[in-house]
């Protein structure tokens, strides 16, 4: 499970959340401390460059915010995000630097890096999508599994036990994932990898990888 840490997955000079990762060796370890860290930063955020616009909610100044866009907190949208026509952010939500939250996107609980892009119908939830990852349109992480038992990370034979009910997707840098795909709870994708549009993805998809299909991933030429 080494290449699906923290240092191997994610490039932390790119989220304003990075001091949350300090101490963690895994990423889904960080999905129920999400909420209280974004109220402590949030109060020392400098008031130059940062709104609160409603209570817990933070918005940065240079942030485009569709007024048909509905925020929850607690929340923060750093400088340059855009947040357009019909978002809906549930709570506990970092919007990183240059990212986009789509028309009718959904996310609820979840650390998006600088530049991600979930631009179009995309539902996004107790995840964690590493710098300049994009998800396709319709694509979504599925965070419950059916039975509601605990989720698992599986990889090969190694797994990890995470005591977490709500787990959608973590996705590293630069990771693409084709329209209409689903992310089943617990799916942890490595930096530079791509998955197929229409895809049902479960389990670990190493760095530089392309995912085709179940028990078809290919590494990148």
């Amino acid at each position: 499970m080494e290449q699906f840490t923290i240092s191997n997955l994610y490039n932390l000079e790119e989220t304003i959340a990075a001091e949350l990762f300090e101490g963690a060796v895994y990423p889904w370890e960080l999905l129920p401390k999400i909420s209280g860290f974004i109220v402590t930063l949030g109060e020392k955020l400098p008031a130059d460059k940062y709104t609160q616009v409603k209570e817990q909610v933070w918005i940065a100044n240079s942030a485009k915010v569709a007024p048909t866009a509905s925020i929850n907190g607690p929340a923060i949208i750093d400088e340059e995000a855009e947040i357009r026509h019909c978002a809906f952010i549930r709570g506990n939500a970092i919007v990183g630097k240059g990212a986009v939250v789509g028309n009718s996107t959904e996310l609820k609980n979840v650390i998006l890096f600088n530049k991600v892009q979930v631009p179009h119908y995309n539902y996004v939830g107790d995840s964690i999508l590493g710098f300049k990852s994009h998800m396709g349109a319709g694509s979504i992480t599925s965070n419950v599994k059916s039975d509601k038992t605990l989720v698992v990370v599986k990889s090969g034979e190694e797994r990890i036990e995470t005591g977490l009910k709500k787990f959608g997707a973590m996705l590293g840098d630069h990771v693409e994932v084709g329209c209409n795909s689903v992310l089943n709870p617990g799916t942890v994708i490595g930096r530079n990898s791509n998955v197929y549009p229409v895809s049902c993805v479960r389990g670990c998809i190493p760095a530089g990888s392309i995912y085709k299909k179940q028990g078809e991933i290919v590494l990148k030429q």
